[in-house]
């Protein structure tokens, strides 16, 4: 039995993270669009609530806090804005390579920067997980003891802010390798592509005969590491997308019950009810997957990767289908941006495209089950 009951301490904290979204986040939310970048105050702020450091370890600085716990807080600060929560600078998607590799002895001076700022931004590319086309516009080969890394990247996340990158790949050979990139002079190219999201600094690194050094992990460890940074980062990532589902449910509902058509609200029509209930049961949908997925992970379960997928491909298209919905439920309102769900939908749609697209995280999905069941061996 799964238990849905938070502990008063993780109340409290999310309390928190429900009044700082409420009260800074979502009123920040335009202003941050239109500046390309999270305003350093508000940063700040979010820095000394402990919201950039919930997945860092102790020794970094960081709170080290189970997923489950952190599922809640992105949660909540989601429902104030995904776009500002996005682009809150900070070790982000890269920070559970840190926790996991706490004390390896290339990651001292990036440790250091980490610890002295909290809010230093890394990127974190993952290779693995790109589709066909990409994986064959960008290499990573073998050079002596070096590695060197040709191509250009799908849009990444923090890649015009960070100096700092952590890439996830395979080398030509096909073994899989975690390298760190460290002040080195790689470009970003921006482009049409920037749909939503646009305080989170996406951009495609581009890289030319960029030499790595410092290997984090290599073979079995690495793979070991991608799949364990992978399940965090998709759990998280499904929790903000539920978030941001919340808000456009709140919206919605908020603003059909308030207008009024022929004479009554519009929430009573009988089309506008359904839709408004299929938002509330693909929210609701959404949570439990991130929560069972979450308590696993905390488990340690060898079930949490494929649960995670589940979690993160649901994400996906519950986030998409309620941003939508609550545009479609606007009407020519939807589209008028002094009111949020434009944004809300524009967001949704970059934020799918970061992580894993629809089909790959299904057959990856596909996979685990295969291996859970012993059916095949999937190499």
């Amino acid at each position: 039995m799964i238990s849905f009951q938070p502990t008063n301490d993780e109340t409290a904290f999310v309390e928190v993270a429900r009044d700082f979204a409420k009260e800074r986040i979502r009123k920040l939310a335009r202003q941050s669009e239109i500046e390309r970048k999270v305003h350093d105050d508000l940063v700040e702020e979010a820095k000394e609530l402990g919201f950039l450091s919930l997945e860092l370890p102790e020794e970094w600085g960081g709170l080290e806090l189970p997923l489950l716990t952190q599922v809640q807080l992105m949660k909540a600060l989601s429902k104030g804005d995904l776009g500002i929560v996005q682009g809150l600078t900070s070790p982000g998607d890269a920070a559970t390579v840190f926790r996991l590799l706490p004390n390896h002895a290339d990651l001292q001076a990036t440790k250091e920067r980490v610890v002295s700022e909290a809010n230093y931004p890394v990127a974190l590319v993952d290779l693995t997980d790109s589709r066909e086309p990409f994986r064959k516009s960008i290499s990573v080969r073998k050079d002596g003891k070096y590695y060197v890394i040709n191509g250009e990247t799908e849009p990444v996340r923090f890649a015009q802010f960070a100096e700092i990158v952590v890439v996830f790949a395979r080398v030509e050979e096909g073994e899989p390798i975690v390298l760190l990139l460290h002040d080195q002079e790689w470009e970003v190219a921006e482009g049409d592509y920037r749909l939503g999201l646009l305080a989170s600094g996406l951009g495609k690194l581009k890289f030319e005969n960029i030499v790595a050094g410092k290997v984090l992990a290599i073979g079995v460890e690495a793979a070991s590491l991608i799949e364990k940074v992978q399940t965090r980062n998709y759990i998280l990532q499904a929790a903000k997308q539920n978030g941001l589902m919340e808000a456009a449910l709140d919206y919605a509902t908020q603003y059909t019950a308030e207008r009024k058509a022929f004479g009554q609200e519009i929430a009573k029509f009988q089309g506008v009810s359904f839709k408004i209930a299929k938002m509330v049961m693909e929210t609701r949908i959404v949570n439990h997957l991130t929560w069972d997925a979450a308590i696993k992970a905390d488990e340690n379960s060898k079930a949490a990767f494929g649960l995670a997928l589940s979690a993160l491909h649901r994400a996906h298209k519950g986030v998409r289908f309620v941003t939508d919905a609550a545009v479609q439920l606007l009407g020519g309102h939807g589209f008028v941006q002094e009111f949020p769900v434009e944004k809300w939908m524009r967001d949704a749609q970059a934020q799918v495209s970061l992580y894993g697209r629809e089909r790959n995280l299904l057959i990856k999905r596909g996979e685990e089950l295969w291996k859970d069941e012993g059916w095949v061996t999937v190499e």
